[in-house]
């Protein structure tokens, strides 16, 4: 069997590295919040396609994030025959220099290249690999391993997006991966034609998509969850389905999808929410773009609406079209912020090879004379970041200078997004909290956590906020959530001065470009003598006398999955929870106790551990057992107390 392995493009990334703007490891930080400064919401994300690929894959398979040469020079020498390595086009110069160094140091592996930097020919692209995936890459990767096919859908991995406010964790999200390709085809989008406008489903039914989430909250309760489809609500069979799941789970998840205009116009705010969607990815693009994707209620009609019932929107502009000129542009901006989006991406109109629009300004010899003399510098630009085609009135600079000033109105009159999230929650629960539908009632209590959480912010953003107005206005929203929520406690207090600290530390690591590069994320799959759990924690494995089994397991996270099954007795209690503090004691991990098996517990057993294992319940969740024995259940409550 081959040995595999995936990976990205070497750390550092940016631009005082030499790549084009928006190029790094952030989403939200680097093409959405970029004008936002220290109040961006900062996220590292992860090439989501090698974990999913290598999840799937029978051969031993290692996957790097990020690393650095001399860490990818470390990996290669344990001996890999494929090396897969993922890449886009504003990083074609860094898969050049990965190969090279694959080349150098391994020169007996096949190289396979993928991600959406294939778009380009056979020609460009077969110098650097000995193959080219450009279709779903699980079916083209076992394919090619010789591994038999497997159906969809394909085992899904658990990867968790963490949130950072001021350099702190605020909250954990579970990314899930529902599709690909999109069928509206807008002219510009290299996801839409790169898999020839089709949509490949590869979570199929609305059931699937629920389960993915349910693993997630196995993990953890509440953690927040991102549905990856493009247009995510214009299946309604699939959608509706997820709803009756969510609805008949009891619980009220948080869901962020993609959808346009047109799909979002097939349903009632109602079942939007009881899907669990509390935020949204809308195209706006602009108001006389002309998609069909925009065709259905009116945009304002759907923004004002989800704002009021505490949906959160990201809108994405672009800037560039042919028929705009500055005026245009400064119209459509302020009716997009006239709306009040709790994020706003503003992209520039550009050709991306594969895309009609790409065709179209090869066709007409409208792309600028230096990108088409110098074909890595036009790959290099492909970010949304440079006016690459000649324009009926503005020059190129010009509508650069316009990208930058949409950003920083944005910023500027609307004021920090993490302040507009919260006015969003406050909206919502005043809408939800006296509904008569129950879910939606539960969904209003879930606003008012996430804006309790949230308390600890306004101080920093009334004294740094930017302008007069934004910090007046911040005040304003912080009296309006003590009104309703109650004023903050006394460590509540003592957080909102902590962050005053973080806010300026978060400041200078800008300004000096300090820990602004990830560290190497470095997973294994199928090599077990990477993957076990420590000894401390694989000594509980197996059967104990008294009648229960004990499984252990390592899942992503850190999270240590222990499973019993059987029959819990007192003194097999007594040695299971010694293991488990053995293990807290000496390691991190988190755990989660899984005794949904169990097909009997003496009370006396499940009192015992639960009085041992009171002093890690921070790190500790319980799967509560099916056993009819409520004093076995009182006891498991009581450990959360």
């Amino acid at each position: 069997m081959k040995n595999v392995l995936l990976t990205s493009v070497c750390r550092p990334l940016g631009e005082r590295y030499g790549d084009s703007p928006s190029v790094g490891y952030e989403l939200l930080f680097g093409q959405v919040t970029r004008a936002q400064g220290l109040f961006s919401p900062r996220a590292h994300h992860l090439h989501f396609s090698l974990e999913y690929i290598a999840e799937n894959l029978d051969a031993p398979t290692a996957v790097l994030q990020y690393p650095s040469k001399k860490e990818l020079i470390r990996e290669l020498r344990k001996g890999y025959d494929v090396i897969g390595v993922s890449f886009i086009l504003a990083t074609f110069h860094r898969m050049t220099e990965v190969v090279a160094i694959i080349r150098e140091h391994s020169p007996s592996s096949k190289i396979v290249l993928g991600g959406y930097g294939t778009v380009l020919s056979d020609d460009e692209l077969l110098p650097y690999g000995d193959f080219i995936c450009r279709e779903e890459g699980v079916a083209y990767m076992r394919d090619l391993l010789g591994e038999t096919p497997i159906p969809m859908p394909y085992h899904h991995p658990m990867i968790v997006s963490r949130l950072r406010v001021f350099g702190k964790e605020i909250s954990r999200t579970g990314m899930v991966f529902a599709g690909l390709g999109c069928p509206n085809g807008c002219d510009f989008c290299c996801t839409s034609h790169f898999f020839k406008r089709k949509h490949i489903r590869l979570l199929p039914t609305g059931r699937d998509i629920f389960d993915v989430i349910q693993r997630y909250h196995e993990i953890e309760p509440d953690m927040s969850v991102v549905v990856l489809d493009e247009d995510f609500l214009l299946n309604k069979k699939r959608a509706m389905e997820f709803r009756e799941c969510v609805l008949k789970s009891g619980r009220t998840p948080s869901v962020f999808v993609f959808s346009s205009i047109r799909a979002i116009s097939q349903y009632t705010v109602t079942e939007i929410l009881e899907m669990g969607i509390d935020g949204f990815w809308i195209g706006y693009e602009g108001t006389r773009s002309g998609y069909a994707k925009q065709s259905g209620r009116p945009t304002a009609e759907i923004f004002r609406e989800f704002r009021e019932h505490g949906i959160s929107i990201l809108a994405s502009m672009i800037v560039g079209f042919p028929y705009q000129t500055p005026a245009i542009i400064e119209e459509e901006l302020s009716g997009l912020l006239a709306l009040k989006p709790t994020l706003g991406q503003f992209l520039i109109y550009g050709p991306t090879p594969a895309t009609p629009f790409y065709e179209k300004t090869l066709k007409e010899g409208l792309l600028h004379q230096d990108l088409v003399d110098d074909r890595k510098r036009y790959y290099r630009n492909c970010t949304g970041f440079k006016a690459m085609v000649r324009h009926p009135s503005m020059k190129p600079e010009e509508i650069e200078a316009e990208q930058d000033r949409c950003f920083r109105a944005d910023f500027r009159r609307l004021g920090p997004s993490i302040y507009r999230s919260v006015e969003t929650w406050l909206l919502g629960h005043l809408k939800l909290k006296d509904s008569d539908n129950p879910f939606l009632r539960r969904k209003a209590e879930r606003f008012a956590r996430e804006i309790r959480c949230a308390y600890p912010v306004f101080l920093a953003g009334r004294l740094f906020g930017p302008g007069a107005a934004v910090r007046r206005w911040i005040g304003e929203l912080e009296d309006r959530v003590h009104q309703t929520l109650g004023r903050p406690t006394w460590v509540e207090q003592f957080q909102s001065v902590s962050a005053l600290f973080l806010a300026a530390w978060t400041w200078l690591t800008l300004k000096i470009d300090f820990f602004q590069h990830p560290r190497l994320v470095r997973h294994t799959y199928r090599m077990p003598e990477e993957s076990l759990p420590a000894r401390v924690w694989q000594k509980m494995k197996g059967r104990d006398p008294s009648g229960h089994h004990v499984d252990v397991e390592l899942r992503p996270e850190s999270t240590l999955w222990v499973r019993v099954e059987g029959r819990l007795a007192f003194e097999g209690a007594e040695r299971l929870a010694s293991g488990l503090v053995e293990g807290l004691r000496h390691k991190k991990e988190r755990l989660v106790l899984d005794l949904a098996r169990l097909s009997e517990a003496e009370t006396a057993a499940v009192e015992k551990l639960a009085e041992r294992l009171r002093a890690y319940r921070n790190r500790i969740r319980i799967v509560m057992p099916r056993t009819q024995n409520l004093a076995a259940m009182a006891a498991l409550v009581s450990f959360y107390r």
